[in-house]
């Protein structure tokens, strides 16, 4: 019996996607299931050699004669709010197959897909209206001027990949049931996301690599930071802590979005000297931060359904997290993390847990212990494939799910560069491109900011701001 074959279609590094990652890291697990040919973006070239010494990686123009040629036992494309997923879009609409959806908003990647890929903004404006009716259309001029509230995330835009999908797979059943909804007739599955547990140095270790005080009090934030973070209440936690008479400190590991005032927000708030924004680190340097945390903050409202990577590293590494009571963090299990309810008392719950935590020295331990547990049991990378091959058999008909090889293609863990040192500065946001005046201009290439496009990705929003300057 043949081995079943799967077209795979997703980001790989460098495409500047969390989803990258997490691919990488499943396929050498999911490669023991079935023969997989990876697809990916016209152009790219995989920075992990890996992925062509045990894969066929293609460009994904080539899927259409790539599924004429021979045989394919299942299609899987995955989607997120990201313009490194727009060519896979593209594929998608012309030839359904099975989406995994890993931000059941993606409001903003619709707006970019129109502006850049298509063209054409006013097509999103027309979609907006067509689905969502007057209150749609109102917010797309918001968005197309913008002016960004949080009651985008009313308005999915996820609707035509569901119409087009023939199954779905998700990480949360807060995104299938909303999934469900909308297309009730569509197969859906709920997959655990599955991360490496990490090897994190140790609490001491990792101080004095970063330069941090053994005796600070340290929060920490990671991922993408933006106005839906909750940075406030953190700041706020903050300062009542050191007013308290702690040496507190609060890390911000990952980019900023041009479009949020962090450095106005931290000046204002007097606390400068104790705030540390690192901007973007690798792997390495990322691992040493968490370990040099005693209260990981990961708040987020509103959500966009998104399950988080970077939430389940924390937990996989035992540190003691904060998480908001929204969306799929809710789903958490009791006793693994902190819910944080959003609303008026978020920032007395958010300065209530960092005091007991930080009294309490033996309760934070075992609330990441079991963090650790939780993540060690439940996400693990073969707990992923199983279900990923568990789904595409039953809905592709495969007759057997069977492990065709003994042991994963590769191993995820990789040894990665030194971390950074800290820095208090914050990244500058991505320049504005020469010419980009019209206010259409300047709208798109902040809702391409909020996606998560910071400096590094300068070309990619002058060239968006260019062809829509074309247009107007």
């Amino acid at each position: 019996m043949q081995a079943p074959r799967i077209a795979y279609c997703s980001p790989v590094n460098p495409a500047p996607s969390g989803i990258s990652d997490y691919s990488e890291e499943l396929l050498p697990y999911l490669g023991q299931y079935a023969e997989i040919v990876l697809f990916v973006e016209d152009g790219l070239r995989p920075a992990n050699p890996r992925l062509a010494q045990h894969l066929k990686v293609l460009p994904i123009r080539c899927l259409p004669r790539e599924l004429r040629r021979r045989r394919y036992d299942a299609l899987v494309y995955h989607m997120g709010n990201s313009p490194a997923h727009g060519a896979i879009w593209d594929a998608a609409r012309r030839l359904p197959g099975v989406v995994v959806l890993h931000d059941f908003v993606l409001h903003h990647f619709m707006l970019w897909y129109a502006a850049s890929r298509l063209r054409d903004v006013q097509s999103y404006v027309r979609a907006m209206e067509t689905r969502y009716g007057a209150p749609g259309a109102h917010m797309a001029q918001l968005m197309i001027r913008s002016r960004f509230t949080d009651a985008a995330f009313d308005f999915p835009c996820c609707e035509p990949v569901l119409d087009g999908a023939i199954g779905l797979i998700a990480h949360s059943r807060y995104v299938v049931e909303r999934a469900a909804a909308l297309r009730p007739d569509l197969p859906m599955a709920v997959v655990p996301m599955g991360v490496p547990l990490p090897n994190v140095p140790s609490r001491e270790e990792a101080r004095a690599r970063l330069g941090l005080p053994p005796e600070a009090a340290v929060l920490a934030s990671f991922g993408h930071i933006n106005a839906w973070k909750r940075v406030e209440p953190a700041l706020r936690a903050l300062a009542a802590l050191r007013a308290e008479g702690h040496d507190a400190r609060y890390l911000l590991v990952g980019s900023v979005s041009p479009n949020y005032d962090l450095a106005g927000l931290i000046a204002r708030s007097g606390l400068g000297n104790a705030v540390t924004v690192t901007g973007y680190v690798p792997r390495a340097a990322f691992e040493a931060y968490v370990a040099a945390a005693d209260i990981c903050v990961n708040l987020r409202h509103p959500t966009g359904g998104e399950t988080s990577a970077s939430l389940l590293r924390l937990l996989g590494a035992g540190r003691p997290t904060l998480v908001s009571a929204v969306g799929a963090f809710a789903e958490l299990p009791p006793g693994v993390a902190a819910q944080v309810d959003p609303g008026p008392a978020e920032g007395d719950q958010v300065l209530a847990y960092c005091r007991l935590l930080l009294a309490r020295p033996e309760l934070a331990a075992a609330l990441g212990a079991r963090a650790r547990a939780y993540v060690a049991t439940e996400h693990t990378l073969e707990r992923a494939a199983v279900g990923y091959a568990r789904f595409l058999a039953r809905l592709y008909r495969w007759p057997v799910v069977r492990k065709i090889r003994p042991e994963p293609l590769w191993s995820p863990q990789s040894d990665e560069e030194e971390p950074v040192m800290p820095t208090a500065s914050i990244p500058p946001a991505a320049p504005a491109p020469s010419g980009a005046t019209s206010p259409l201009v300047r709208s798109a290439g902040r809702a391409l900011a909020e996606i998560g496009l910071t400096g590094e990705e300068a070309g990619v929003l002058a060239n968006v701001a260019r062809r829509i300057a074309e247009l107007s």
